[in-house]
């Protein structure tokens, strides 16, 4: 689903060339969970921006959903986005001059699925929010804005979903409510999801956990999917 080959960032700064990352090797299969974790600065939100499509390398190659998207332009990345993948930020990224229910339905109607109201509704509700369609983003909790973003991100079907950091600007307790929603919604889709976080509690969760240390992959731990039933 997503391979990147000797990826490579460097950015020129006044006291030179600035290694950002350096020889990421990596290869995430279709509906895997990874976690992308380490200190500040290590290159984790870059190496997801690459990862995405946001931006490109240095050097080296992406492979998102079997195309090469480093040989793409920034109009065919943004389509190859728009088809494959969704995304939930710490800070929400709502648009304040439209409802809950407008944001939701923003990237289904500009990806051109049917019925986009009624998808919008169906997963505002299924993030608890069916009584909140009509509010605006001021007009709601840190918790209720991070549920409609992870609506927001659903609504597409994305086959999959970037999330930096998604518990950072929330307390303890919301944080953890919004964790149980997107591992739900990632078993129920079958979403690919890969995220960075700084919380052991969010990692823990995914099969898999991917350590950066000065722009390297310096760990990749794999853990044993939950029985069922846990």
């Amino acid at each position: 689903m997503i391979k990147a080959d000797k990826i490579e960032k460097t950015v020129p700064t006044s006291e030179g060339t600035l290694c950002i990352l350096k020889g990421i090797e990596l290869e995430i299969k279709a509906g895997e969970t990874v976690a992308i974790v380490g200190s500040s600065g290590s290159g984790k939100s870059t190496l997801l921006g690459l990862l995405a499509g946001l931006d490109v390398p240095s050097s080296g190659t992406i492979t998102l959903g079997g195309r090469v998207i480093t040989s793409l332009n920034e109009d065919q990345r943004a389509k190859v986005r728009a088809e494959l993948v969704g995304f939930v930020f710490q800070t929400f990224q709502l648009l304040p001059s439209l409802t809950a229910l407008e944001n939701v339905m923003l990237p289904a109607e500009l990806s051109g699925v049917a019925g986009a109201r009624q998808l919008a509704e169906k997963y505002l509700q299924r993030v608890g929010l069916g009584h909140r369609l009509k509010h605006y983003p001021r007009q709601l909790s840190g918790g209720e804005q991070q549920r409609v973003a992870i609506a927001r991100a659903f609504v597409s079907q994305p086959k999959i979903l970037f999330a930096d950091e998604p518990t950072g600007n929330l307390d303890t307790v919301t944080g953890a409510r919004v964790i149980d929603l997107l591992f739900e919604l990632n078993r129920e889709e079958g979403t690919t999801l890969v995220l960075v976080t700084h919380e052991q509690r969010l990692s823990e969760r995914c099969q898999r956990c991917l350590t950066l240390s000065a722009g390297a992959i310096v760990a990749d731990q794999h853990r044993p999917l939950p029985a069922e039933g846990e």
